[in-house]
């Protein structure tokens, strides 16, 4: 582990990480995904300067399966609604589901139930926050801040937003799998399977490590331009890729409940994209 490495420990009720090969019944993949992971940790604290890079997770509850049907929406509220309806509240008309309701479809789930990961990733810095004049450490020690605390800024899930993630920082991946297992008195090393291809991420490492151009976007949602900003602070804001989602798959293989994840050792479906 390097210095700039930050674990963090993570347990649910219910999981759903979506295969995207399901087109419409929602089927979760057997552990978390790479970008689950990234997501989990994005919710604890983000900024345009740094970006994560997973390097592993280690399954310590793989969960069970379970199987249920849910109310979801088949329509979607385009950008031109949500830019009226900010200008004009009044407007707001809702997507209902359920009850009959013609927005509202009902559709299967296959999820997992009561699992728990030790997610251990990188904090680098994106090219828009290589200048910034407190480095790395700063970035590194709010991470840690919050983590301990319990703060993000929006609620940590497990691939869909109605199953909440708990989280708590550790200090070490070992000594957390040793204490863990323990705990639960139970061998969480001796999970092993091949899991074929996996989704990775749909953002390449290239794009997330330019950094994302996110104020313009901004505009173009609010239309309102924010104050003038002079120097490096200004610039920054404009600097980034606008960046197109992208599927990537990679080989997944868990050995002894450890799911490596760094792209400098996983086999990727099209590696020309990372």
């Amino acid at each position: 582990m390097s210095n700039n490495t930050v674990t963090i420990r993570v347990w649910g009720d219910y999981a759903c990480f979506t295969r995207p090969e399901m087109k419409v019944e929602r089927v979760s993949y057997p552990v978390m995904t790479p970008s689950a992971a990234r997501g989990i940790l994005e919710a604890i604290f983000w900024e345009p300067q740094i970006y994560y890079l997973i390097d592993a997770i280690h399954i310590i509850r793989r969960g069970r399966w379970f199987s249920f049907r849910r109310n979801e929406v088949i329509s979607v509220i385009s950008l031109d609604s949500a830019k009226t309806w900010m200008k004009a509240p009044e407007k707001v008309l809702p997507i209902q589901a359920g009850g009959g309701a013609p927005d509202g479809t009902q559709r299967n789930m296959l999820a997992l139930q009561d699992v728990e990961y030790l997610i251990s990733a990188q904090v680098r810095l994106t090219d828009i926050g290589k200048d910034a004049p407190h480095g790395l450490p700063k970035y590194l020690d709010e991470i840690k801040r919050r983590a301990r605390s319990g703060k993000c800024f929006h609620r940590p899930a497990f691939g869909v937003r109605e199953f909440a993630a708990d989280f708590e920082y550790e200090e070490d991946a070992q000594s957390t799998l040793e204490r863990r297992q323990r705990e639960l008195d139970s061998d969480c090393l001796a999970y092993s399977e091949d899991l074929g291809l996996m989704l990775y991420d749909v953002f390449s490492t290239t794009d997330r490590a330019a950094g994302f151009q996110w104020l313009p976007e901004q505009y173009a949602l609010t239309g309102v331009r924010p104050a003038k900003s002079k120097g490096k602070q200004a610039a920054s804001r404009y600097a980034g890729v606008q960046a197109k989602p992208q599927a990537l798959f990679f080989h997944a293989a868990v050995k002894q409940s450890w799911l490596d994840c760094h792209p400098d050792r996983v086999r990727f479906a099209r590696r020309d994209n990372i």
